[in-house]
């Protein structure tokens, strides 16, 4: 009988602590209703105590999100713990998630406890979330660095005051494979009322180890494993949820383990996550990269085309590739884009965004020959997210050579009024922005450009992702078009528009 492994996703809470990153509510519920369709067991919604804007994420999350345990992070201490259930007693299914140090180096140079004063401290925190809260999890952070025999009493400590989830982290990324696997098992081994709770792992990849361990941790009796869609997190990142569930799956004869995930919502998941956060995904990532499923080598693609299984240990349609594309043009009726969403697996579409998306579609129609399924997944990903539109491109013009400066004239829509500005720069791109900037009347920090091509071709979809900053936060803005300086202009004031609504909120 296969072993049932739950997969508990911290891309809202860990994964945003990515430098760069800042989602808003409205994406936070949107990759959480994705993460519900892909069928995660639970979901770490924030640190409700971090912000107002973390805050309201995890209320939102858990006033809509029913399926999946919402979590939400506090630090072992009462105010934390209060406004952390302030958020989730809103849930179907709520979880308290409390934490503190249990290493000699973060007692000593971090909390400035004793040891007991730890034991002390996890036995009031558990026991006060239990108050509120019926499934409670505690971690011991920095667990992978803690002398074995204290994590024990911490362990045993946190189970008699009521928790039912135990996490053991690799903070800092610092075990191997075999020294993880064994403190797994020594705790299975020596800590008493283990075999009553779930025992789960949260490793990170500074060693680039993180997946590894966490399989590790599972061969040798972990139920839980915490992770991230793309592998997002604090500096190197976290255990990828789509690698663990992947590998649990192509490998189930060794692991004998299953989950609850649906694997061909992997791609969906993966790339609205990078297009909310503007983590783009290198193209040799496994599972999901672009050249995932690519064979370019003779030899492999002799092997392909005799039997797939020579060079493929699973299919790309399991994790919700396309294998072949029916391209649509500007004579294909809403019949047919409709059945392409379908096909697409986009199921979810309400008549209005359907709507939307078709309008979209013949105007992108009119400039392309062809319109293929990555082209249909751009414009999709573009509207996403709304946030009220502040201001919207009503005209631009560009003028820029070799021999000449590059000028740009743009005249933004704000309300029922019309805002023209022109300015200079290094590039038409530089100009626009500058024109944008004067036109808004504001001084941006950007931060990050990237532009890609999404298709090939002289007439590809050309998609922005713009970064600005201001007093620290940072806001990320998309634009998508034929031609790149309206896609940069569109993702610039989409950034802009963010940023605004942000501090509207506040």
């Amino acid at each position: 009988m296969s072993k049932r492994v739950y997969i508990f996703d911290t891309t809202l809470r860990d994964g945003e602590q990515s430098p760069g990153i800042s989602l808003n509510v409205h994406e936070k519920v949107e990759i959480a209703a994705q993460l519900e369709r892909l069928g995660v067991d639970a979901i770490e919604a924030g640190f409700p105590v971090a912000s107002k804007g973390d805050f309201e994420a995890v209320k939102a999350i858990a006033q809509r999100i029913r399926k999946p345990v919402i979590v939400g992070l506090a630090r072992a201490v009462r105010g934390d713990i209060e406004r952390a259930w302030e958020a989730l007693k809103y849930a179907a299914r709520p979880r308290i998630h409390t934490f503190i140090a249990t290493s000699d180096i973060h007692m000593e140079y971090k909390l400035k406890m004793k040891p007991e004063e730890v034991l002390e401290q996890v036995r009031d925190a558990v026991s006060y979330a239990k108050s509120f809260c019926e499934d409670v999890e505690f971690s011991a952070e920095d667990g992978s660095r803690t002398r074995p025999d204290f994590l024990f009493k911490v362990i045993e400590t946190a189970i008699e005051a009521g928790a039912t989830t135990i996490n053991i982290p690799d903070t800092v990324g610092y075990a191997t494979p075999q020294e993880f696997g064994g403190l797994i098992a020594s705790i299975i081994e020596n800590v008493k009322g283990i075999g009553d709770v779930i025992l789960s792992v949260h490793c990170h990849n500074d060693l680039g180890m993180a997946v590894s361990n966490s399989l590790a941790a599972i061969e040798n009796g972990a139920t839980q494993v915490e992770c991230t869609v793309n592998g997002l997190g604090e500096r190197a990142g976290n255990a990828a949820l789509e690698e663990i569930v992947m590998a649990l799956k192509t490998r189930k004869g060794f692991y004998g383990c299953d989950t609850g995930i649906e694997t061909r919502e992997l791609y969906r998941t993966s790339r609205l996550v990078s297009h909310l956060t503007g983590v783009h995904i290198q193209p040799n990532k496994a599972i999901i990269g672009a050249n995932a499923f690519a064979h370019e080598s003779g030899i492999h693609q002799h092997g392909m085309l005799s039997n797939r299984e020579t060079y493929e240990i699973m299919t790309p349609e399991s994790v919700g590739f396309r294998q072949s594309e029916m391209v649509l043009g500007k004579h294909s009726g809403r019949h047919a884009f409709e059945e392409k969403l379908r096909d697409m697996g986009y199921t979810h579409m309400d008549t209005e965004k359907i709507n939307q998306a078709f309008t979209k579609f013949k105007d992108l129609a009119d400039k392309k020959k062809f319109v293929t399924d990555r082209d249909i997944e751009a414009l999709l990903s573009e509207k996403v997210i709304e946030v009220p539109t502040i201001y919207e491109i009503d005209y631009f013009h560009i003028s820029s050579g070799n021999s000449t400066i590059a000028t740009s004239t743009v005249r933004l829509k704000k309300d029922d009024m019309l805002i023209q500005e022109a300015a200079c720069g290094d590039g038409p791109i530089d100009a626009t922005f500058k024109a944008i900037e004067r036109a808004a009347g504001l001084k941006i920090n950007l931060k990050d450009f990237y532009l890609r091509a999404v298709t090939s071709g002289t007439d590809a979809l050309g998609e922005v992702t713009v970064k600005i900053s201001r007093n620290g936060d940072i806001y990320v803005g998309r634009g998508i078009s034929t031609d790149v300086i309206e896609a940069s202009a569109k993702g610039y004031v989409n950034a802009i528009n963010k940023m605004l609504y942000e501090t509207e909120m506040e």
